[in-house]
């Protein structure tokens, strides 16, 4: 009997290093990708962050903060705020709209082909998208042709190069990156609690104000966080929609690293935002394990 025990706890013993190894092998290509394109490229760009910059521009493999300094300087800062409040306005604005959108989808018995119509955008590259709203919005694009027609303008408006202009192609391009994760939140929701604060005497809009929207805080932050952090690193769109006005972090970065080439600060800038993305994260997982816990306690 002791021997059969032995025998078992030996097999068991083998088989769990056979697992191991095993594990091991399936998550290797995984460690290798992470390690290649994450890893390494964000150690260089904090290695870089602290170096000089060369006498003709790239790196000199010299210790230095001058990065970090120069990200005091008041272009950089009015750039920054001008970011911040592009990135913020295009992110309330894609809430706002995606909210409904995502209501009514939850709703429909046609969600999915309503479902699909929200995925489509992403078969297209996304530049001829950005240059499809460049002619709509352009002098003798489709917007002031008909309001031209119709006779609600003289001449036409410049829609184009200016903070409008990025702030719409930005609530455009993320639109569907916030509905998708609102319109899975709604479709968890339980909607016999609206049709019983009907029935208490709320209306409608006060029933999802106050039932449904405090319920689907989870789709909401997300939301949230996949439009502000891509917004707030944005490059393409500013560039080609928007004007002197609205310059961003992004275009600050590709001219520092392509025109003066100053290396260092464009590496200080992406480490920045890199900090931003990940303590945005940091905070909804934060957030989601107090709600966790405290649903938790509440069972």
């Amino acid at each position: 009997m002791v021997e059969r025990e032995r025998r078992i706890r030996r097999y068991a013993s083998r088989g769990r290093r056979v697992r191991s190894r095993s594990g091991g092998l399936y998550t290797a290509p995984v460690t290798v990708w992470i390690t290649v394109f994450f890893v390494v490229p964000l150690a260089i760009v904090v290695l870089y962050s602290f170096l000089e910059k060369g006498l003709y521009g790239g790196v000199r493999y010299r210790f230095s903060l001058d990065a970090y300094r120069a990200l005091a300087n008041p272009l950089i800062i009015r750039v920054a705020w001008t970011t911040f409040r592009i990135a913020l306005a295009s992110t309330i604005g894609t809430v706002l709209l995606a909210l409904p959108a995502a209501y009514y989808i939850a709703r429909s018995s046609r969600r999915t082909m309503l479902l699909v119509l929200i995925i489509v955008p992403f078969w297209t590259n996304f530049l001829i998208r950005v240059y499809a709203w460049m002619a709509i919005l352009g002098t003798n694009g489709f917007l002031n042709t008909i309001l031209l027609s119709l006779g609600i303008i003289g001449e036409p408006v410049r829609f184009l190069y200016n903070q409008w202009a990025v702030i719409v192609v930005l609530i455009y391009t993320s639109l569907p990156f916030a509905i998708l994760p609102l319109y899975a939140s709604i479709e968890k929701f339980d909607f016999t609690l609206i049709e019983a604060a009907r029935d208490l005497g709320a209306s409608r809009l006060a029933a999802i104000v106050r039932i449904m929207i405090p319920n689907i805080r989870a789709g909401i932050v997300t939301a949230i966080l996949f439009t502000f952090i891509p917004n707030f690193g944005e490059y393409a769109v500013p560039q080609l929609v928007g004007g002197r006005d609205s310059f961003m972090i992004g275009n600050v970065i590709a001219r520092e690293l392509t025109v003066t080439r100053n290396w260092p600060l464009a590496a200080a800038m992406a480490l920045i935002i890199t900090v931003i993305t990940a303590g945005g994260m940091v905070v909804y997982s934060a957030a989601n394990r107090t709600r966790g816990r405290g649903s938790g306690r509440r069972v």
